[in-house]
């Protein structure tokens, strides 16, 4: 509902703003619900006024992150109001007001004289200036002052909420470690794409990362591995070189509180009860013991080292949870529940007595039954669970909410159970799979995963009941760092498919592969000026061979960018704008390799391409 304030700015303000043929549609990702283009456009400049109410500390800040990007792109700031915006009908300005919205909603009304931005929370404030940052020229997002750059805003009216409340973003800090700064730098791209949800993963058989007061040796040795696999999991070479990182209870507070500040909240990962190696090579007690030695794991993978269920190891995951739940005020706390083998447990007279004497039917059923203990104690402390999907198994805890990974099955299971649902399936979601030809790019999970593939996906599924629907809350995009040693690498996997999965999860229109490539590849030039080190794919053609005979395969080929059409050749060469058009699939012999690159207007606008018979 618009308030009484707002209405009044609304009538003073209303010009027409009918659609016209002039101005080019503003290019935002993920895409607003509505957006109706008019004439002309609002100039900014140092003498525009930002016209906040009085008291809105939130808003205040919103306008000050405003104030800092302008001050680095632009070399000046704008005057701030705080009173009643009211006062001040008639000047140059961009007045915030509060209309009573939805949480995260927002409406942006641009006119040549005056914007208004109206919202219901601190949320749909900054979302809107994201709008807006994406509204002006690309320099906006430089990192010194441009030159000769008009900061103007294009007329347009625009309203817009979000699909899901729960819109998600995970990394990895356990495979590889990365630092604060980087990871201000990973908050600060999620809000840009109206992503407000952070999932640490913390803890893993690879490195404990975040410090526990009551349990120093969790990161005086449970942060170390003695050295790291090189390549893949099962290649047998090592590089020979202790590897840790940890995160200290002060640098956490900075950055939950760095978080908060942008709508982002951060949900810590405590993994229970597998992939633990690394907490039970501090405290062999938390173990089964059935082994003589445990130590940090040094390659990817699953172990069969689990914590076992007996009254240890609850008072160390209560205790561990007591600290992680004063560190992070999130209502989520992700207990991990994947890939837990059972083959210590089966070997484990405590845990096979603890099965009879509790009437479990199975190692799966005491999983559950760990599971629902530990989801009592968290509940206890007023929060909730969240696990992957294999805390299905053996019975799901009464109050968990599922993260579904393994394709779509657990979270249709869940759903149908009337339990939450985050969607991130693998490959869909997973960011660790290759994004372009396995043969051309570094080392990654598996895949090939397009960005098409993830611009593709339905994160509902079609089997859900209406009312199972409803049950989907949200979608993430995961990043699992086995293969990703470095931010850089981080960046290259991420983006620019995470703009897929953060539209998933804002815009309510529906697929438009053109569309959103058109959109795409003028947001490609803000990631180029916050120096995000996206892969470059969406210029390249890909290449692929289909299996025909032993003698032949059959090609397809396809490319993201808009407008764009693909030229090849077959024996080598490099091809031009005059060698063979591409038009659908062909088939091609032993002797021959394709060779292709992408050409736009009769220019070549990526690399090339090529792929040889195998």
């Amino acid at each position: 509902m618009v308030s009484r304030r707002g209405l009044i700015i609304l009538a003073v303000l209303l010009v027409s703003c009918a659609k016209v043929q002039g101005p080019a549609e503003p290019q935002i990702i993920p895409q607003p619900g509505f957006l109706q283009m008019g004439e002309g456009s609002f100039r900014i400049d140092k003498g525009t006024t930002l016209f906040v109410e009085a008291g809105d500390s939130a808003v205040l800040r919103t306008v000050g992150f405003f104030n800092d990007r302008l001050k680095e792109a632009a070399g000046f700031t704008l005057k701030v109001v705080s009173d009643d915006p009211l006062r001040h009908r008639g000047e140059k300005g961009i007045f915030w007001l509060d209309a009573g919205l939805k949480e995260e909603a927002y409406s942006l009304i641009v006119r040549p004289d005056m914007v208004r931005v109206e919202y219901g929370s601190g949320a749909g404030a900054f979302y809107a200036l994201q709008t807006i940052l994406q509204l002006l020229p690309d320099a906006v997002f430089a990192s010194a002052p441009q030159r000769g750059v008009e900061w103007a805003l294009p007329c347009c009216d625009i309203e817009d909420e979000p699909r899901f409340p729960y819109r998600g973003m995970h990394l990895d800090c356990c495979l590889h470690f990365f630092d604060i700064p980087f990871l201000k730098r990973y908050i600060d791209l999620m809000a840009l794409h109206k992503v407000n949800r952070f999932h640490w993963h913390l803890t893993e058989d690879q490195g404990w990362r975040l410090e526990i007061k009551k349990y120093p040796l969790l990161t005086e040795k449970g942060q170390w591995r003695k050295e790291t696999v090189v390549g893949s999991l099962s290649s047998g070479i090592y590089d020979g070189k202790p590897y840790g990182g940890f995160y200290s209870q002060e640098e956490v507070r900075d950055l939950v509180q760095y978080a908060a500040e942008r709508y982002v909240t951060i949900i810590p990962e405590i993994e229970i009860p597998g992939h633990s190696l690394a907490a039970i090579s501090c405290y062999p007690e938390l173990s089964c013991g059935l082994e003589d030695h445990y130590e940090t794991a040094t390659r990817w993978g699953i172990f069969r080292q689990v914590y076992c269920p007996k009254e240890e190891t609850f008072k160390f995951l209560e205790d561990v949870f007591d600290e992680v739940i004063e560190l992070f005020p999130s209502e989520l706390i992700h207990i991990g529940g994947d890939e837990c083998p059972k083959t210590s447990w089966k070997q484990c007279p405590h845990c096979q007595a603890l099965i009879k004497r509790e009437g479990l039917k199975d190692e799966f059923e005491l999983q559950s039954w760990f599971i629902q203990r530990m989801e009592r104690y968290i509940n206890s402390k007023g929060r909730q669970i969240i696990g992957w999907d294999e805390i299905l198994q053996g019975g799901l805890a009464p109050n968990a909410k599922v993260m579904s990974w393994l394709g779509e099955e657990g979270g249709i299971k869940a759903a149908q159970q009337h339990h939450e649902v985050v969607m991130s399936p693998y490959p869909k979601y997973y960011l660790d799979y290759w994004q372009g030809d396995p043969d051309s790019e570094p080392l990654a999970m598996g895949g090939p995963t397009l960005l098409r593939t993830m611009y593709d996906y339905e994160p509902v599924p079609a089997v859900l009941t209406e009312q199972e629907r409803r049950y989907i809350i949200g979608v993430e995009g995961c990043v699992w760092t086995e293969y990703m040693p470095t931010p850089a690498r981080v960046e290259y996997m991420a983006w620019p498919r995470m703009c897929a999965i953060a539209e998933a999860g804002w815009s309510r229109a529906g697929k438009d592969w053109d569309g959103f490539t058109r959109r795409l590849e003028t947001h490609l030039g803000r990631l180029d000026r916050l120096g995000v080190q996206y892969c470059r794919n969406f210029w390249d053609p890909f290449i692929d061979f289909h299996k025909d005979t032993e003698y032949s395969k059959v090609v397809t080929m396809s490319v993201d960018a808009p407008g764009a059409e693909i030229r090849y050749t077959l024996d080598g060469s490099a091809p031009a704008a005059s060698s063979t058009l591409y038009e659908g699939p062909f088939v091609i012999n032993r002797q021959q390799r394709v060779t292709a690159a992408a050409y736009r207007d009769g220019k070549r606008i990526g690399n090339i391409k090529y792929k040889d018979f195998k």
